[in-house]
């Protein structure tokens, strides 16, 4: 490959993925490095996606981002979970929280003890027994010690990378204004070279990581690293995006609302609301998606509704020769469970984990496309998940879901679910088993039967089980205060006051 020591690291492209990446390559390997990212005012990022997982925590933790600052600063609000309206049926909803419900054994999940109590008629709506369920549900949240309450954030995303670009300039990341022009390849290698600026400015590197969006003007037009299709099981291919004034106090969880061809979002900040429609265009044309959108807002617009066009899939290679694709340009997956920025955070942790300081060696290569392949597969099905088991016939879109061919993993997936009640989950997946569980059955998949270990406990010992569990997560969410009124205590917005 390339045995020349990597120094010299150029971030093409800003928004959320090329400030991440620079904050934490010179954050993380300090005086070993030297950042350079380039970008242009002159072109917008798509800035849209609003909502995070809780992962997002860790990464502030290394980065050493003081979280009421970063809140004041983003116009953040807390997040629980997101709430799936209309996805298993119309006028149906779920929760799918953070967090874990009950209590589980050796032997099993605390599922199979609600799935017999449920059977038997001695047990509540499953979220009862999540905290971060009911507190989503009821409109409450606080930080709690010792991690007692798992969540996220709602934030502003232009106001992010702008606040990561202050974080990211300090400890020395040399930001260059400019469009790029052409990307300059080795005749020898084939390895990225310099980029050369619309200026005639020419910046050279010995790494390269392409932040440039669905553009990939490095991975893509450069390096011509393929692409693999998922539009079959992902048939959205277009949101239109807008803002409105906020007319209620905050919720902290997400909102998805599904429509004849699609779903929109709804995502509380502390100043506004970011909403939006995500929807596939052979069953739904721009003009209806923005009609359908502005009929289903609440609030004041405060912007045009922008439309996005975009393809489900991912990047053959996610790291090819000395280039490291992140965010849009390493692939796309639509924003249901908000993992976009999880995904960079977790590639650039792992290229940090393979960081090629002696020179670029294949094996660090493939390692990497290994493992990133693998976390974008166990992310696919459990988006496919959403769209493949529900009960919904009411459209052309949905009837295509309901009926479609999945990959063979999810298949494997839910039969287990639905005839044992079992998740197994992969090696360094995302999301838990409680994740699964909390969206299969609220989709309307209920296991047919329970671990036999549960019918070792007698049914009143169920029911006390049961209750106290209840007890105990009831007593837990009395202690929180309001969500509204926690934020303005604790990382109120300047433009709040």
């Amino acid at each position: 490959m390339n045995e020349q020591e990597v120094k010299n690291i150029v971030v093409a492209g800003g928004g959320t993925a090329g400030w991440i990446a620079a904050t934490a390559l010179k954050k993380g390997l300090g005086d070993r490095v030297n950042v350079t990212l380039v970008e242009s005012d002159d072109i917008p990022t798509v800035g849209v996606g609003e909502a995070t997982i809780p992962p997002l925590l860790v990464l502030h933790q290394i980065l050493g981002i003081s979280e009421r600052e970063f809140m004041s600063a983003t116009n953040a609000t807390f997040k629980l979970g997101i709430a799936f309206e209309n996805w298993k049926d119309l006028n149906t909803k779920y929760i799918h929280s953070f967090g874990v419900a009950g209590k589980d054994c050796w032997a099993c999940g605390f599922s199979h003890f609600w799935i017999k109590g449920m059977q038997e008629g001695l047990a509540d709506e499953y979220g009862d027994y999540c905290l971060e369920h009911l507190a989503a549900r009821e409109n409450k949240f606080a930080v709690v010690a010792n991690n007692g309450l798992n969540y996220a954030y709602h934030l502003d995303a232009g106001l992010y990378a702008k606040f990561l670009r202050g974080t990211s300039e300090e400890c020395g990341v040399v930001r260059k204004e400019g469009k790029i022009k052409t990307v300059n390849l080795s005749k020898t290698n084939g390895f990225i070279e310099s980029l050369t600026l619309e200026s005639q400015e020419n910046i050279s590197g010995d790494f390269f990581i392409d932040c440039t969006g669905f553009r990939a003007l490095l991975i893509g037009d450069a390096l011509h690293t393929g692409f693999e299709d998922w539009s079959h099981w992902l048939l959205c291919d277009s949101a239109v995006a807008v803002q409105t004034e906020s007319v209620r106090p905050p919720v902290p969880y997400t909102r998805s609302i599904a429509h004849e061809a699609g779903w929109q979002w709804q995502i509380p900040l502390q100043n506004r609301t970011g909403n939006g429609l995500v929807y596939c265009s052979r069953y739904m044309d721009d003009e209806t998606a923005k009609n359908t959108l502005l009929k289903h807002v609440e609030g004041k617009t405060l912007n045009d509704p922008r439309i996005i066009k975009f393809k489900t899939g991912t990047r053959l290679k996610h790291w090819s020769k000395n280039c490291l694709a992140l965010g849009l340009s390493s692939g796309f997956l639509e924003p249901l469970e908000s993992t976009s920025i999880h995904l960079i955070q977790k590639s650039v942790i792992r290229f940090m984990q393979l960081f090629p300081g002696n020179g670029v060696k294949q094996v660090d290569i493939d390692e990497f496309n290994r493992q990133t392949k693998k976390d974008v597969d166990y992310i696919r099905d459990f988006i496919i998940l959403h769209y493949c088991v529900t009960e919904r016939d009411d459209s052309q879109f949905w009837r295509y879901c309901k009926n479609m061919s999945v990959p063979d993993t999810l298949k494997h997936r839910l039969s287990l679910f639905e005839e044992t009640g079992r998740i197994f989950r992969g090696e360094d997946e995302l999301f838990a088993s409680e994740s699964w569980i909390q969206v299969m059955m609220g989709q309307g998949l209920i296991p047919k039967t329970y671990h036999p270990i549960v019918d070792l406990m007698p049914r009143q010992e169920l029911q006390q089980f049961l209750n106290r569990l209840k007890e105990i997560t009831r007593s837990k969410l009395n202690q929180l205060p309001m969500h509204e009124e926690f934020i303005d205590k604790y990382c109120r917005s300047g433009e709040r006051n």
